[in-house]
């Protein structure tokens, strides 16, 4: 017979581990510190594993306990998909994408792509956020978004199906005239395309010494010109006034989905188009 486990319960797990603490989690599911933790005593007597253990005063989540908050975030991110959908059924709305793209993806690869959904298609409520790819995937497994353009993360992630839009080969960029790479200006520790450079340069042999860190990669060309050191950008439109170096890499951009999600005719649409304007880039 199945655990008797509620939403409600799981939407206090998750919060337990993004807040810093009980009290803002408590704050941020709009309920008492002490009916919050009643709640998870309760989730975890329904489960019948110890989900927490003691840290000082703190109590914080086991390693054993991932599996169940990784059910949790994809439970509750499904069922705001259905909430969502079922809001949309009953006010007759006729559809909504929430797309979530790097940079990269939204200037150089599918601007064309966005702009023509929007007008072909202004019956969708379309929004578009910009972020890291890290913040886009936790945003589309809390249900926030409904598709993600990013750079391939290096393991499965829980909950999310990928499909490859895109691939483009990492170069070393210095100032022009460079007589050697080096030291690096590079994305911040965490970054996907960040993990990819930096295992290009080990296999190279070359010194990773981590002068500055940016998201943008603009920034980073910047810091190039400045004389801070040499970076590694996709290949597509870097400036004429720096010197291109040796391919360290090569990094792939996915279309990024929640499975088995209620299908939503406008997101699929939008979908499709990704797909087919990424395989001409592959093409």
């Amino acid at each position: 017979m199945l655990p008797d486990i509620s939403i409600r319960q799981l939407q206090y797990l998750v919060a337990v581990a993004d807040e810093p603490n009980w009290a803002a989690a408590a704050e941020a599911v709009g309920v008492s510190a002490s009916a919050l933790s009643q709640g998870l005593a309760e989730l975890e007597r329904r489960v019948g594993v110890e989900l927490f253990e003691p840290l000082g005063r703190r109590r914080v989540l086991r390693a054993s306990a991932v599996p169940v908050l990784e059910h949790a975030r994809r439970v509750i991110g499904l069922t705001r998909d259905l909430a969502d959908w079922s809001g949309r059924m009953r006010g007759a709305q006729t559809g909504r994408v929430r797309l979530g793209m790097i940079d990269v993806a939204a200037v150089v690869h599918f601007p064309d792509v966005v702009r023509t959904f929007g007008a072909e298609r202004p019956d969708v409520a379309l929004t578009v956020s910009v972020a890291p790819s890290g913040a886009l995937l936790d945003q589309l497994r809390a249900g926030h978004v409904d598709l993600v353009v990013c750079v391939e993360p290096p393991s499965a992630v829980a909950g999310v199906d990928t499909e490859v839009l895109v691939e483009e080969p990492l170069v070393v960029v210095g100032p022009a005239n460079a007589p050697e790479w080096g030291p690096w200006v590079t994305f911040p520790s965490g970054s996907h395309t960040r993990e990819l450079i930096l295992t290009g340069l080990r296999a190279l042999g070359t010194p990773l010494e981590i002068a500055a860190e940016s998201h943008q990669p603009d920034v980073l060309v910047q810091m190039v010109r400045l004389g801070l050191g040499s970076t590694v950008l996709p290949r597509h439109g870097l400036p004429d006034d720096v010197t291109i170096g040796p391919e360290v890499a090569t990094r792939r951009l996915v279309l990024a989905r929640r499975a088995a999600s209620v299908s939503d005719p406008a997101v699929d649409e939008l979908a499709a188009r990704l797909v087919t304007n990424g395989a001409r880039h592959r093409s």
